[in-house]
């Protein structure tokens, strides 16, 4: 979506349990690295997008992982459940939430982009133009 979007990004391997170190970094210096918003995926306990909110004021998107164990259902609640003062702004499991995590994080930004902002709207225009009006269509 980001793509789609035009919006520069970059793409990050970070776990909270197995390289907590680079997620502290990497969370502490994302502000002052030009990172405008955090887009967090994470399975099963799915620490990720709520250690690295803890550790930054940037707004941080969370995209649960469908799990082995229970579909995702438990990444979902770990990133939803987090405690007042420490916020996650929380998407569907799966394709669907990183879609909408992307889409979501490029109207945060487009709120100081008019450029961006075109783009976003041109492309909820073109999902609107592309559904049928009757079942014949």
């Amino acid at each position: 979506m980001l793509e789609r979007l035009g919006v520069a990004h970059e793409a990050r391997v970070i776990s909270a349990h197995r390289t907590p170190e680079r997620m502290c970094s990497f969370a502490r210096e994302a502000a002052e690295a030009g990172v405008k918003v955090i887009i967090a995926g994470a399975g099963g306990a799915a620490h990720l997008p709520g250690m690295v909110a803890s550790l930054t004021a940037l707004p941080v998107l969370g995209v649960p992982v469908k799990s082995r164990a229970l579909n995702g259902l438990d990444s979902l609640l770990s990133i939803a459940q987090m405690p007042g003062g420490v916020p996650v702004g929380t998407l569907a499991i799966g394709e669907a939430g990183a879609t909408n995590a992307g889409l979501l994080a490029a109207q945060i930004l487009a709120l100081s982009d008019p450029a961006l902002a075109g783009r976003v709207a041109a492309l909820r225009q073109a999902q609107t133009d592309s559904v049928a009006e009757t079942v014949e269509d």
